[in-house]
C-alpha cells in the first residue's frame, strides 16, 4: 500500500487562481455581455445575490466567530446541536371530529410523530361571534369533545402545541380541568397552548373584543400558566398569513419581531418581567423552496431575536428563541400534485439546517380537501427519512461557515430590521396593520411574484412548465362535517335547556381573580357546560374596536390551474380536450426550438398538441392541418421563412 509523506501539499500541483484571473475567464465566456447583469441575481427581498463567495464576504461578520449555542444564537440555541435534542416531528392532524382526530393522532404517534399540533377551528378561536364550526380545525367545544380528542394518549410523553386564535385564556382552563381530571402532572406537560391576537386578526381582519381585554388575558393566561404550567409557552407569533400571502422574507420576519415586541410591551406593562415573557414565546414561521435564502432567514431570526431580547435586558436563556417550522401552501398546486412531496422535502431540508425547534411538512394534498392515511404517512416519513437515513440529526450547525450563507443571513437581518422599524415609525404592528401599510408593501412583492409566474420567469414543475395534459386529476370528497357539528351543537342546545347552569355561570360573571375563574370554569367544564358559554360569561368588554383589511392567502399556481380547468370543462362538454396542431416546417434544427416552445406553452394550459412528423412542403403540411380538426394551428420555423409560409397556410384556414 502506498504511504502518503508525512507533509503533504498540493499547492504545487494546483497552483491558485487570483479572482482577478477567475473574472479574466468568465469575462471572455461571456462574449460581451456585461458581467454583473449576467451573473447577479435579485431577490423579492431587494438583496443582489453574488456570482461567487469568498472569505472576505464574512471577515467583518460577528457573528461567526460565536460556537453554537452561545451569544446571539445564530448558529443555534444548542451547544450539540440536534446531537441530543433533535427537532420534533410535528404533523397538524387537520381532523375536526375528536373521534377522528384522536384515531388518526394515536395512529401517526405510532408510526413516528412526536408532538402533538393543534390548530381549533375558527368558531371556538372567536367565541363570541356566532359562526358555523369550520371543519379546518379540530372542533372542542367541551370537557367531553377534548376526552374524546385525547383518549388513550399520554400527554406527559409528548410536546402539545395548540393555536388558539387571539386568546388562550379559556380553552387553557378546560385543558387544565382535562388534566387534572386524569391526573396528569402539571410540570411534565410541555409545549404551548399559544393565543396571537395579531395572526388572527392578519387572518380574520377583525379582533371579536376589545384589545385591551385580550392583552388582559394574554396576561392572566401567562401568569397562571407560569405558576401551574411551567413547561407550557402560552404567546404564539405566527407568521405563516404572512408568508402564504406573498410577503418576501425581510417582510415575514419584521412583521414577526414587531409582533413580538408589541406583545412584550403589553406584558411588561401589565407586570411580567422580560425573562418571563421571552420564555414563554413561540414562532411559527412559513419555509418557501428558496432553499438557501430560507437557511439564512432562520439564521437571521435568531440573531435578531436575541438583539431584541437583550434590549429590553433579557438574560442569555431568554435570548434562545423556540422556532416552529411550516412548509409553505403557496407553492402547493392541485395539477401534478405528487410534484408537491418534492417541495416539501426541500423545505424540511432547509428548516432543518436552518436549525428549527420542531417542522411541519404539509402533505401533498393539502390544497384538494381532507388528507388520508397515504398523505400523511408520505408528510411524516419526509421528516423520519431527513433524520434515520441523511442522519441530520447528527449536526451542528452544518450551514455554520459558509461565505454564501454568513452573508446572506447578514443581509436579511440588516434588511427585516430596517422594516421592523418602518413598522415601529408607526406606533406598531396594530397600526401599521390598520393604516394599511403592512398590507400595502406585501401587495406590492405578491404582485410581482405573480407577474414573474405568470410570464413563466419564475418556474412550478408541473403548472406553468413540463404540464403532463394526460393526467388525470385528483379527486377529493369532504365528509359532510358541518352537519355532523351542527347536529352536535344543538344536542347541546337541547341539553342547556333542560339543565340549569344558572348558578355556576353567574359565579364566573362574578369571580373575582384569575384563580377563582380557574376554578369556577373547571366545575361548569364538568358539568357539561360548552367553552363559548363560559367565554362569554366571563368576559366584560365583548366590543369589536380593532378592524383591518385582512391578508389573503394564495397559491401561485392559481392562475394557471383556472386555465387547466377550462380546458377540462371544455373536455366534460365536448368529450375532448381543446386540440393545437403543430406544424414544425423544415429541418429539425430549423424548428425544434419553437416547437418545443409551443408544444410547452400551450400543455400549460391544458391543449391537447398535436405533433406528429416535420414537414418540408406547405401542401403537405396544409392538407395533415385540415384532417387533424384542430381550429388552432401553430406554424414553427425561422422568421426568414415565415413570409413564404404562412400566407399560403392561412388562407387554406
Amino acid at each position: 500500500m502506498i504511504k502518503l509523506p508525512e507533509k503533504f501539499s498540493i499547492k504545487d500541483t494546483f497552483p491558485e487562481t487570483s479572482f482577478d484571473d477567475w473574472r479574466k475567464t468568465v469575462e471572455k465566456d461571456l462574449e460581451g455581455v456585461p458581467f454583473e447583469q449576467r451573473l447577479k441575481t435579485k431577490t423579492y427581498e431587494g438583496i443582489y445575490l453574488q456570482f461567487i463567495y469568498t472569505k472576505k464576504d464574512i471577515e467583518n461578520l460577528p457573528q461567526i466567530f460565536n460556537k453554537p449555542g452561545f451569544k446571539n444564537f445564530a448558529r443555534g440555541t444548542n451547544v450539540s446541536g440536534y446531537l441530543d435534542n433533535s427537532w420534533l416531528i410535528a404533523q397538524e392532524i387537520p381532523y375536526p371530529i375528536p373521534e377522528e382526530f384522536n384515531s388518526a393522532l394515536k395512529f401517526d404517534l405510532e408510526r413516528g410523530q412526536n408532538a402533538i399540533n393543534i390548530i381549533l377551528d375558527k368558531s371556538l378561536q372567536d367565541l363570541v361571534t356566532e359562526n358555523e364550526p369550520d371543519i379546518k380545525g379540530l372542533t372542542i367545544q367541551n370537557l367531553s369533545d377534548i376526552e374524546k380528542a385525547f383518549d388513550k394518549i399520554d400527554l406527559t410523553k409528548y410536546q402539545i402545541f395548540v393555536k388558539t386564535g387571539y386568546s388562550n385564556l379559556h380553552f387553557l382552563m378546560l385543558f387544565s380541568t382535562y388534566a387534572k381530571q386524569k391526573g396528569f402532572d402539571f410540570k411534565k406537560i410541555t409545549g404551548a397552548i399559544e393565543s396571537d391576537p395579531v395572526g388572527f386578526a392578519v387572518s380574520e381582519g377583525y379582533l371579536p373584543i376589545q384589545t385591551e381585554s385580550i392583552f388582559d388575558e394574554m396576561y392572566e393566561a401567562t401568569k397562571w400558566s407560569i405558576k401551574n404550567f411551567p413547561g407550557l409557552k402560552t404567546i404564539g407569533i405566527n407568521s405563516l398569513q404572512y408568508h402564504n400571502s406573498g410577503a418576501n422574507i425581510v417582510q415575514e420576519i419584521g412583521c414577526a419581531i414587531s409582533t413580538a415586541v408589541e406583545y412584550i410591551r403589553q406584558m411588561i406593562k401589565r407586570g411580567l418581567s422580560i425573562d418571563e415573557i421571552a420564555c414563554n414565546i413561540r414562532f411559527t414561521l412559513g419555509i418557501s423552496s428558496l432553499y438557501f435564502l430560507e437557511i439564512a432567514k432562520l439564521r437571521a431570526m435568531k440573531l435578531l431575536w436575541a438583539k431584541v431580547i437583550e434590549s429590553f435586558g433579557g438574560n442569555e436563556e431568554s435570548q434562545k428563541i423556540f422556532i416552529h417550522a411550516q412548509t409553505s401552501f403557496n407553492n402547493q398546486t392541485i395539477y401534478d400534485p405528487y410534484v408537491n412531496m418534492l417541495r416539501t422535502t426541500t423545505e424540511a431540508f432547509s428548516a432543518v439546517i436552518g436549525g428549527v425547534d420542531s417542522v411541519q411538512t404539509n402533505c401533498f394534498d393539502e390544497a384538494l380537501g381532507r388528507p388520508d392515511e397515504f398523505s400523511r404517512r408520505i408528510a411524516r416519513n419526509t421528516q423520519i427519512i431527513l433524520k434515520e437515513e441523511s442522519h441530520l440529526n447528527q449536526l451542528i450547525d452544518p450551514a455554520g461557515g459558509s461565505y454564501f450563507v454568513e452573508n446572506l443571513t447578514d443581509e436579511i437581518a440588516k434588511k427585516s430590521w430596517v422594516f421592523f422599524k418602518e413598522i415601529e415609525k408607526r406606533e406598531g404592528i396594530f397600526k401599521a396593520l390598520e393604516s394599511g401599510y403592512v398590507q400595502e408593501e406585501i401587495k406590492k412583492i405578491a404582485n410581482e411574484k405573480k407577474t414573474n409566474f405568470a410570464k413563466r420567469r419564475t418556474i412550478q414543475v408541473g403548472i406553468n412548465a413540463y404540464a403532463n395534459v394526460k393526467e388525470k386529476k385528483l379527486e377529493y370528497k369532504i365528509p359532510e362535517y358541518n352537519k355532523i357539528l351542527k347536529k352536535r351543537y344543538e344536542e347541546y342546545k337541547k341539553i342547556k335547556k333542560e339543565k340549569d347552569y344558572t348558578d355556576i355561570l353567574e359565579k364566573i360573571k362574578k369571580a373575582e381573580n384569575t384563580e377563582k375563574l380557574f376554578e369556577y370554569a373547571s366545575e361548569a367544564y364538568i358539568k357539561g357546560v360548552f367553552i363559548k358559554d363560559i367565554a362569554f360569561n366571563s368576559r366584560k368588554n365583548i366590543v369589536n374596536d380593532f378592524k383591518i383589511e385582512p391578508l389573503k392567502i394564495f397559491r401561485t399556481a392559481e392562475i394557471f390551474e383556472e386555465l387547466r380547468d377550462a380546458s377540462l370543462e371544455f373536455k366534460n362538454k365536448n368529450g375532448f380536450l381543446p386540440k393545437v396542431f403543430l406544424l414544425p416546417m423544415g429541418p429539425l434544427k430549423q424548428n425544434k426550438a419553437r416547437a418545443d416552445f409551443s408544444k410547452s406553452f400551450f400543455e400549460i394550459g391544458g391543449f391537447d398538441v398535436i405533433s406528429t412528423q416535420r414537414y418540408h412542403t406547405v401542401e403537405a403540411a396544409i392538407d395533415s392541418s385540415l384532417k387533424s380538426g384542430s381550429k388552432i394551428v401553430v406554424i414553427c420555423s425561422t422568421d426568414e421563412t415565415y413570409p413564404e409560409l404562412v400566407p399560403p397556410i392561412a388562407r387554406c384556414g
